[in-house]
Order: C-alpha cells, then structure tokens, then sequence
C-alpha cells in the first residue's frame, strides 16, 4: 500500500485545512464559552449552525459514507486523512456532517435500513436537519460483553415492546436527537448468544422513554451533545421499526463498528498533532533559567518521542483502512482493535505533555484539558482497551498454534531439523 495520498484527497485536505482555518480556529473560544458556560448551552450552538451552512454550501458535508452514493464518494482509506484534520477541534466533525454517533448510524440506515426507514431517518440526518443516538451500553451489566445486554424486546402483535436502562447514549440530550437505534435482546433463550439481541429503531422524544439525566464526564455535561442516561419502560414501536430482522444486532453492532474506530482513531491522531505544535510553541516562547524551556530538561526528547509515536499510529490507522477497503471490516478486526487501543494512548500521552509545557496554564487551557478529557474517554467508547487487547491476543495465539511451524520456523522445527532431540525444550 502507498502512504501517500492522491490528487483528489490532497485537494479535499487542503479545502478541509482552509475551510478550518477560516471558520472552525477562529470561532472555537466562543464556541467552548457556549458550550460550557451559557444558560443555552443545550441548546444548538448558534455560531456552529452558521459554520455548518457554510461546509454544506462549499460541498465539505458527508465525506464520510464509503461505498455508497450518498456520501462523497470516498473510501475509508481517503476520508481517514480527513478525520484526521477534523480530530484537530472538538467542533469540526459536526460542521462537516461527520460527527459521531450520526456518521455510525447513517452508516446503520444505508446498510441495513429498508427504502422507508432510509427515507424517514437517513434523509434529514444526511441534510443535517436532525440528530441520532446509539442505545446499547447499560448500567447494571458489564456491556463490554454486549451478550451482557438486558434490555428487552419482545413483540406482541404489530408491536414491539421495549424496557430497559441504558447510559452514555450519547447525543440523546441534544434537543436536535430525533432518532434512537436501541440494542437488546428479542430472543434471550437462543443457544447461540451472537443471535439472541435485535436493533430496533425508536423516535426521540417518545412515550415511556425516561431521560433520568445527562452524564457528566470528568465534570463537564458535554452540552449541547451530552451522554444520557435513559429508562425505557413499555415503550410501544411498530414491527417495521426492528432493523434487517430478528437476531441481526450483533451482525449490525460490527457493521457500524469498524468505521467509527477508525473515524475515531483518525481524529485523534489530529489531536496528537496538534498537541505537538502546541507543546512545541510553548516551549519555544518561554524562558526560565535564561534561556528558553525548549533547550532544557527532557523536552526535546519528548518531541521526538511525540513524533515517533504520532506517525507509528498513523500509519497503522492507515493500514488498517487499506484492509477495510480492500478486504473487508471482517478481516481487518485485529488492526482495527490494534489501532483502537493505540490511538487514543498516543494522543494522551502527547496532550498530558503539552499540558505540563504549558505549566500552571495547562489546567486552564480550554483546547487542552477538553482534548485530555476526550482522549481518556475514548479509551471506553466503542469497547474498552481491555477488551481490544484480549480479543487480539486470542487472535494471535489462534493464527500461531494454528499454524504448521515447519513452514514457519517455529522452534521445535529447528530442533528436529537439526537432528537434536530435547523433551524439555519447548515446541
């Protein structure tokens, strides 16, 4: 594969870069003001909205969407680049259509969604007239084994019936949120546990449904967006409302997966990046000792450390999208759980630094301390590093002891090629 990038992509990633460079940098300490400290915070960022009109006008809207009409046309390998831009500020993926939960979902509809469902959910998310939310993760089961899953659905006639809790459902706060796609299990006795959970498609607001609060994280609510905390409690939704059938979740919850890491995981090497520039600019600026921080102490090694492990993550996001493209999701799940683990730890790393560059100032900074908090977040979000980690090592331990080691060189082929024979020594 080829770690450059085409003409087409080279185009949009200077029309991303100028496009935020004129609108997203300029505006972001009122948009953080709002966000945080106005009486409207939960309501739509008023200065944002202006943005968005302004990327949808200029054709910088939906980039994401591989494979399908809808979006522009891009493969994972081509938007991944990006994102990358975007992961640079909090506000960018949603001035360009490209935010999360919205980019999974519509992903979910344009897969998975009949003609109807596309035309009443996926239509207005696509124009960016409405929000969604993704319901699967509970309080009261640990969901990193989404098997865990109690929420019930269960039909009764033209009906189905939904009850359950459910938290950090992001986005269902945001009064824009028209749209839920809830995971949960329809047929709990099933002997195959991928087989026993449905997802199921629910209007916001909607009768039963209980928004008990909005989560906070690391002590910020996270408005307009938030992170709900929601009760279902015989919610009533029409047959036509189950996504691609019966016992499908599981089918669908990696479907919708495997591009939102890799969205993730781009961004946050663009919130390493600009991290590093920061931290470096800092250090260049101040002075103690006489002379500047910079020539001092361990700061250029952790540039160079910053460096090394900002492109070593990039290219194994890079790598793992050439897969998806090429591939498939199903056989690039070891790099995209790769990436999900790595990602995020190099770009907290790189920001905790930039923050004790900046001294006393790195707690007040709003960009760094948002960026700390969102990079040790998405450690959690989309399964936690835990569980990456041990899904590889099985995969790794699975391809190894699977494999002949004659054809590999494995030890103990060495040992009999040789003519040495050790009961002791391992094969």
């Amino acid at each position: 594969m080829s770690v450059t990038y085409s003409p087409k992509v080279e185009a949009l990633r200077a029309r991303v870069s100028d496009f935020m460079a004129e609108n997203i940098y300029p505006n972001e300490n009122a948009l953080f003001h709002a966000s945080h400290f106005s009486e409207d915070r939960w309501q739509p960022l008023e200065i944002l909205q202006g943005i968005k009109a302004k990327a949808k006008e200029a054709g910088l809207w939906n980039l994401f969407l591989p494979e399908s009409e809808l979006g522009a046309g891009l493969t994972n390998s081509e938007y991944a680049p990006l994102a990358e831009i975007m992961g640079r500020s909090p506000f960018a993926p949603e001035a360009f259509n490209c935010s999360a939960p919205d980019t999974g979902n519509m992903e979910v509809f344009v897969r998975y969604g009949t003609p109807a469902q596309k035309e009443k959910w996926l239509k207005p998310l696509l124009a960016g007239e409405i929000r969604s939310a993704f319901a699967m993760t509970e309080p009261n089961v640990a969901s990193s084994d989404a098997t865990n899953i109690e929420t019930s659905i269960v039909r009764d006639g033209d009906e189905y019936v939904i009850n359950g809790m459910k938290w950090w459902t992001s986005g269902a706060p945001d009064p824009r949120c028209k749209i839920l796609i809830v995971m949960g299990k329809s047929d709990p006795e099933n002997p195959d546990r991928y087989r026993q959970q449905s997802m199921i498609l629910v209007p916001n607001p909607y009768p039963g449904i209980t928004m008990k609060r909005a989560l906070p994280v690391f002590g910020n609510d996270d408005a307009p967006h938030g992170h709900a905390e929601l009760i279902f409690e015989n919610v009533r939704v029409p047959v036509e409302n189950m996504l691609l059938g019966e016992g499908r979740g599981f089918e669908i919850a990696q479907g919708r997966l495997g591009p939102g890491r890799i969205h993730h995981c781009m961004r946050s090497i663009g919130c390493a990046e600009r991290a590093l520039e920061r931290m470096i600019r800092r250090l260049s600026e101040r002075v103690a000792f006489g002379k500047a921080v910079a020539e001092q102490s361990v700061w250029r090694e952790r540039i160079a450390e910053s460096r090394i492990m900002i492109d070593q993550a990039r290219l194994l996001c890079l790598h793992a999208a050439h897969l998806m493209d090429t591939v498939g999701n199903k056989h690039a799940k070891a790099e995209i759980a790769m990436i999900k683990v790595v990602a995020p730890n190099v770009a907290g790393k790189v920001v905790d630094w930039a923050m004790q560059a900046f001294g006393g100032g790195g707690m007040a900074d709003t960009w760094l301390t948002n960026a700390a908090v969102w990079q040790r977040a998405l450690r959690f979000a989309d399964g936690p590093d835990e569980v990456h980690r041990d899904q590889l090592g099985r995969m790794e331990q699975k391809k190894i002891l699977n494999t002949d080691p004659n054809r590999t060189g494995g030890w103990g082929a060495v040992m009999v090629a040789d003519g040495i024979s050790h009961p002791g020594l391992p094969v």
